[in-house]
C-alpha cells in the first residue's frame, strides 16, 4: 500500500471502485489516511467512499494495534462474506471445482474423473449439478453468486467463452460455454487457459513481487503461462505459452495428439510418460499413476519423469534467454514428482540457456500445489467482478 498512487488524474475522477482497489490489494491494515495519501483525496471524500462501500458491504472495519500513543487507526478490509464466485478447471481427464469467498478462500472443492474425448454436451452438466451441489454445501445461495472463473487446457477464446485450439479436450472448440450455467447465475463466466490463471493465483499471493515470471504447467500436456514487467502476456490469439508443440530433435518422427509429429509433448508430457509405460507393459490410466509409481521408487517411472523435465527444459531455455525470468515456477501433475522432474530440468536450463540469464534464476514449485487452477480460476473471476469499474457500476 505504501507509495501507491491511483492512475486517476484528478481528486473528482477518484472512485469509490479506486478506493476498494487500493483496500483489496492491501494487507487488511489499509485505512482512511493511507487511502488519502494515495489518492489525494480529502479526509471527507475518503470518507464518502469508504461509507458507499460499506453499506454495499464490501468493505469491514476493524481497529488496528495502536503503534503509537492514543488511539488505534480503524483497518479496511474487504468483506469475505459479500458473495463467492464458482471456478471449473476443466482438464482432459479431470475437471476440478469450487467455490471461493471474495478473498479468494476455498470454501468447498471436488474433482470429477471423466472419460478422456468427453464433450461439453456429456461433461458440462455434471460440472453445473457439481458447482450447484459445492454452493448448497458451504451454505451459500444462487443469488450471491457473482461470478464464474473457468479454465481449459488450450486457447480460449473470451469473448465467445469457447476454445479456440485445444487438442488436449477435441470437439469443445467454437461450443460456448455460458449457457450451460445459466441453470445456477446469470451472473459473468470468463475463460482462460489453464497455465494463465495458475499464474494469476501465483500472483495474487505470496509470489506478486516476480514482475518477470515463467510458470510452466506440466499435466498431460505441456503449457505456460507468462508474465512480463509484472502483466499476464497472453498474445494477439491468446495463444501465447503453447510450448508444447515446439518441434525437439528428440521427437523426430513420433506421432503427437495434434496430428502432427515431432512436436515436445510427444516425448515429454504426460500423455505420452503413460503411453510409453503402456507400450511396455505397464498398467497406468493418467500421468498421477506414473508419478505415484515413481515415487514408490519404480526406475522406469523415475527415468521416464526425470527425461521429461530434461526435454522440457531444453525448450525453455530459449525462453529463458528471451524473457530473462527472475522466478521459473513449476505447476501441474509433473509437480507431484517436483524433485526427479526438476532434476532434469536444472540440468538442460542451466546447461543450455546464457549464464546472464540464469544468474539469479529461482525454479519453484508452485504455491497451491493441485489446488492451483480451481484458486486461479476464482482468481480470474474475482479481478473482474471486483475491478474498480465492476465496482462502480455495482454502486
Amino acid at each position: 500500500m505504501v507509495g501507491m498512487r491511483t492512475s486517476r488524474s484528478s481528486r473528482a475522477a477518484v472512485t469509490a471502485g479506486d478506493v476498494f482497489t487500493l483496500i483489496r490489494s492491501g494487507d487488511g491494515t489499509t485505512t482512511r489516511t493511507r487511502i488519502g495519501h494515495a489518492t489525494d483525496l480529502s479526509r471527507t471524500a475518503v470518507a464518502a467512499r469508504v461509507a458507499a462501500l460499506q453499506d454495499a458491504g464490501l468493505v469491514l472495519e476493524r481497529a488496528e494495534a495502536a503503534s503509537s500513543p492514543g488511539r488505534p487507526a480503524a483497518g479496511l478490509t474487504v468483506n469475505p462474506g459479500a458473495g463467492v464466485v464458482l471456478a471449473a478447471a476443466i482438464g482432459r481427464s479431470r475437471t476440478q471445482l469450487g467455490v471461493c469467498n471474495l478473498a479468494g478462500d476455498l470454501l468447498a472443492m471436488c474433482s470429477v474423473d471423466q472419460e478422456i474425448g468427453v464433450g461439453p454436451d456429456e461433461l458440462m452438466p455434471t460440472v453445473v449439478q457439481t458447482l450447484d451441489a459445492l454452493l448448497e454445501e458451504c451454505g451459500h445461495r444462487r443469488d450471491e453468486v457473482r461470478g464464474v472463473g473457468m479454465s481449459i487446457p488450450g486457447t480460449a477464446d473470451p469473448e465467445r467463452v469457447c476454445t479456440l485450439d485445444s487438442p488436449a479436450i477435441s470437439g469443445w472448440d467454437g461450443v460456448p460455454l455460458t449457457p450451460f450455467l445459466r441453470t445456477v447465475t446469470n451472473a459473468p463466466v470468463l475463460l482462460d487457459n489453464d497455465a494463465n490463471v495458475i499464474v494469476l493465483a501465483e500472483r495474487r499471493g505470496q509470489r506478486d513481487r516476480f514482475e518477470d515470471m515463467l510458470l510452466i504447467k506440466a499435466s498431460t500436456g505441456l503449457g505456460a503461462g507468462i508474465v512480463a514487467g509484472g502483466a499476464l502476456q497472453r498474445g494477439k490469439r491468446g495463444a501465447a505459452g503453447e510450448f508444447g508443440h515446439t518441434k525437439v530433435e528428440a521427437a523426430a518422427g513420433i506421432s503427437c495428439r495434434c496430428g502432427d509429429t515431432g512436436c515436445l509433448e510427444a516425448v515429454a508430457s504426460g500423455w505420452a510418460l503413460v503411453r510409453e509405460l503402456r507400450d511396455h507393459g505397464r498398467h497406468v490410466a493418467h500421468l498421477r499413476d506414473v508419478v505415484e509409481l515413481a515415487l514408490s521408487g519404480d526406475a522406469e517411472a523415475r527415468r521416464l519423469i526425470r527425461d521429461s523435465g530434461r526435454h522440457v527444459g531444453e525448450v525453455l531455455a530459449g525462453a529463458v534467454n528471451l524473457l530473462n525470468p527472475e522466478a521459473l515456477v513449476v505447476a501441474g501433475d509433473m509437480a507431484g514428482a517436483y524433485d526427479l522432474f526438476v532434476a532434469g530440468l536444472r540440468e538442460s536450463v542451466y546447461g543450455n540457456a546464457t549464464a546472464l540469464a540464469t544468474r539469479e534464476l529461482r525454479i519453484l514449485p508452485s504455491t497451491h500445489g493441485e489446488k492451483s487452477s480451481v484458486v486461479g480460476s476464482a482468481t480470474l473471476i474475482l479481478d473482474h467482478v471486483l475491478s474498480a469499474e465492476a465496482i462502480d457500476a455495482a454502486l
